[in-house]
């Protein structure tokens, strides 16, 4: 029985959805990372860090390279990559959004109290 598609990107976002996953996948934008270095980066317990990884190279979403004792880490794709660029312009625009809507809600509440006060002499 095939999964619908709906349903197949529902599991791809909750995959995604860790915050180390998603900081393992900002960092390897740059390009293949070692472990260590990623331990350096994210500061976490290296059994975390593992299990996070396995996730995502079950996913397919990352590769690893052993180059004699030292296994690294990449992209399996620039598509991933274009996914964060996406993400951080819809957080971007919604932030923006938020800002604008705060500072709105701000003002109607500072002529409010100028109201009030004007009211009350």
């Amino acid at each position: 029985m095939q999964v619908p598609l709906y349903q197949a990107k529902a599991e791809f976002f909750r995959m995604l959805g860790h915050p180390v996953r998603i900081r393992v996948l900002e960092l390897l934008q740059g390009g293949p990372r070692p472990v260590r270095e990623l331990l350096k980066d994210i500061e976490i317990e290296p059994s975390s860090l593992s299990q996070q990884l396995a996730v995502l190279r079950r996913s397919g979403i990352v590769i690893s390279i052993r180059d004699g004792s030292t296994v690294s880490y990449a992209l399996a794709g620039g598509d991933v990559a274009d996914l964060l660029k996406a993400a951080r312009r819809i957080l971007t625009e919604l932030l923006a959004g938020q800002s604008e809507l705060l500072a709105e809600l701000r003002h109607a509440e500072a002529s409010q109290d100028v109201r009030a006060v004007s009211s009350d002499a």
